[in-house]
């Protein structure tokens, strides 16, 4: 992206029990384990110093208790677009059980029936991009891993397919760079 784009900064949410146990969790809205809830809180510690002229949460309870426990929750904006891929019928269910009924399934190139396909999500992440140009600085931003790596990849000019060369553990975070 051009030098007069500000640099973001991805923050998937703290691990949920389905996070946990590799359950698809797109629309389905469950809290934060404790032991996201204890990484949430050592954001805090990791972001200490850096200065954001804007902080985004997708409205997702984790998502958005993550960006709180981070110390960020009274800043926050939420924005529908953060919301993670739309799973339809693969929501509750992991990747391993897909892929029992539908060999050598991914979810970048294949999507999901009832759901999303990558364009879907790629839309979402141009439309959060195209936000990104009037904000003057960094930007923080908190969501979910297979909706962020989409959004890496498109900031930094690849097809939203490309998100599947990035990887995003629970409570961490991404510097894309274009």
């Amino acid at each position: 992206m051009s030098s007069t784009f500000p640099e973001i900064y991805l923050i998937r949410h703290g691990e949920t029990e389905w996070s946990a146990s590799g359950k698809h969790t797109g629309r389905t809205d469950i809290p934060l384990t404790a032991k996201g809830e204890g990484a949430a809180l050592g954001l805090a510690d990791r972001l200490k110093g850096l200065t954001f002229q804007a902080v985004w949460s997708s409205p997702s309870q984790r998502a958005f208790n993550t960006c709180t426990l981070a110390g960020f929750g009274a800043a926050a904006i939420k924005k529908l677009d953060l919301q993670e891929w739309d799973y339809g019928a693969y929501e509750g269910v992991t990747t391993k059980e897909i892929v029992a009924g539908r060999p050598g399934w991914n979810v970048f190139r294949d999507g999901c029936p009832g759901g999303e396909q990558a364009s879907d999500v790629g839309a979402r992440a141009d439309a959060i991009i195209a936000a990104l140009r009037a904000v003057a600085g960094n930007v923080l931003i908190f969501s979910s891993a297979h909706f962020l790596r989409v959004l890496a990849a498109r900031w930094i000019g690849l097809p939203p397919d490309g998100g599947e060369h990035f990887v995003l553990d629970t409570a961490s975070h991404l510097l894309p760079r274009g």
